[in-house]
């Protein structure tokens, strides 16, 4: 028994140890940047005041008010459209990243030119890597109304210029149009791993029964892929609340608030630029708990119905 627990004190010492060594400034990581911070959740239900004194100081000297503030938010009326654009723009966002990359990666399966088939999928994977604050002034520059390439060409059939960025009423649709622009490379290689390791004998069998390239597409291509893009769909539902912050943020203007503004910018706005520490708490508080609820619920529905497991 004894040579067992020195080999395998021995074993652990040489092996095991040396990888628990490495994950220790991992863990110390996540728990101050990720876990510290929480101690902050508190400001949503004071009046928070900050002070000289610093942060901690200022926070449990501040006044408790319970739920006041979380009253007060829904008092406001910004508050409520803040909601709606965000689940508007996120669910628009949710919807086109499943169906457009779907659609795309069908077409590319049947391309039959492998280098062609390799720069269509290059070419599109590209603006993935990029991020928005360089997307962002180059998208501006493009639908710019006074010089961008688009207003001139609109120009030349007579258009008068159009304000894509700039107008309430085309911006929720043209953050849509160009999350799908930069995201659809990286979705799209995900459904062509799953068409890739479709069982070639089902196609060999629908050739059989006489099934052309569309039924084929139809009967086997498509219900093969779908436990993919059912995956995607339950982690996308945890989403609803989040329409991208870095993009919304790096493309908005005070013209578009009424349609472009949501919960993350309205929390840097409140928190960083008025100083509202206790309202802009309440709010990023109040979107992760919801988030939470959604991605649980998505998960037991899905596990429920499909059958599917995540994990």
């Amino acid at each position: 028994m004894n040579v067992k627990r020195r080999k395998w004190n021995r074993d652990y010492f040489f092996t095991q140890l040396p990888l628990h060594l490495m994950l220790l400034v991992p863990c110390i990581i996540v728990f101050t940047y990720h876990y510290l911070p929480l101690v902050g959740i508190l400001m949503a239900f004071q009046n928070y005041t900050p002070t000289l004194r610093g942060f901690l100081p200022s926070l449990f000297s501040s006044k408790f008010v319970g739920l006041d503030i979380f009253r007060y938010m829904f008092l406001l009326p910004q508050t409520k459209q803040v909601f709606f654009n965000t689940v508007f723009i996120a669910t628009m966002k949710i919807v086109s990243d499943l169906v457009f990359p779907v659609l795309f990666a069908l077409m590319l399966n049947e391309v039959v030119r492998g280098w062609f088939k390799k720069a269509v999928q290059t070419i599109t994977f590209i603006p993935f890597f990029l991020s928005w604050v360089i997307l962002a002034g180059i998208l501006l520059d493009v639908f710019s109304p006074r010089d961008g390439i688009v207003n001139q060409i609109l120009a030349n059939f007579g258009v008068e210029p159009i304000y894509f960025f700039g107008s309430p009423s085309l911006f929720p649709y043209m953050l849509v149009s160009t999350n799908i622009w930069k995201e659809i490379g990286y979705n799209t290689i995900i459904v062509l791993a799953a068409i890739t390791g479709i069982d070639p004998t089902l196609y060999e069998a629908a050739i059989i029964d006489g099934a052309k390239r569309i039924k084929q597409t139809i009967y086997v291509t498509i219900p093969s892929v779908m436990p993919i893009v059912l995956l995607l769909a339950i982690l996308s539902l945890a989403n609803v609340l989040n329409a991208g912050f870095d993009q919304v943020f790096n493309l908005y203007s005070p013209s578009v608030f009424a349609t472009g503004d949501i919960l993350d910018t309205y929390v840097y706005r409140l928190g960083l630029l008025q100083g509202q520490y206790s309202l802009a708490t309440a709010v990023g508080l109040l979107k992760s708990a919801v988030s939470f609820i959604l991605i649980v619920t998505s998960y037991m529905i899905a596990n429920k119905y499909s059958d599917y497991h995540i994990f």
